[in-house]
């Protein structure tokens, strides 16, 4: 399976580094980054309808670099009705997709991410989030 590309990684892993405690790891296909143990965000590469849990939300075989993350109830409801690039996992209640394309809105993702770092992470933690400009 392809790996992530290194500007997407870069791009994401300075987001995502940029919060209190977070860290990077591999994950069981591309990269993850997590807070207490507890993933806020994965990155991979769909190819070949693989891998097939990610693939089948999907209308493209790939390559396609997806990014998952959680999103609080008013946000999840509306990422489910915005369609794609945005995807609803049917693994965890609050698990959101979004296709990554040269259009991405990366201040956007952002705050999308910053909000599932919220979901994840203890208050204290939370607490000391600066929100993206």
């Amino acid at each position: 399976m392809p790996d992530v590309s290194l500007e997407v990684v870069e791009r994401l892993r300075a987001i995502c580094l940029s919060l209190p405690d977070a860290y990077e790891e591999t994950a069981w296909t591309g990269l993850r980054w997590c807070v207490r143990r507890k993933t806020f965000a994965h990155a991979l590469v769909i190819d070949d309808g693989r891998p097939e849990a990610y693939a089948r939300f999907i209308a493209d075989e790939g390559p396609v670099t997806v990014v998952t993350f959680r999103a609080p109830g008013d946000e999840l409801e509306a990422l489910r009705q915005a369609g794609p690039p945005f995807f609803v996992a049917r693994w965890g209640r609050d698990v959101v997709g979004l296709e990554l394309r040269d259009d991405t809105d990366w201040d956007e993702l952002a705050e999308m991410l910053t909000d599932s770092f919220c979901v994840m992470a203890p208050q204290k933690l939370v607490d000391r989030v600066i929100p993206p400009a």
